[in-house]
């Protein structure tokens, strides 16, 4: 997910997509402990994805 597509959601959209791929991530790395993945790297990504959008929250916050 891209920043401008993070920029455009509402704070319940963010936070709800957040958690989402919190839950994510924990069954990815799950995954990859059993057996490994065929592509390692959508670790990273969806833990850059879910920084992202702790940033964006955050922002919003400081800015009210």
């Amino acid at each position: 997910m891209k920043s401008t597509e993070i920029k455009e959601l509402s704070v319940k959209e963010l936070t709800e997509r957040m958690n989402a791929q919190k839950e994510l991530l924990e069954r990815l790395k799950m995954n990859h402990a059993i057996s490994p993945l065929d592509n390692p790297m959508q670790i990273k990504e969806t833990r850059r994805d879910i920084a992202r959008m702790a940033t964006e929250l955050r922002q919003r916050e400081i800015n009210k």
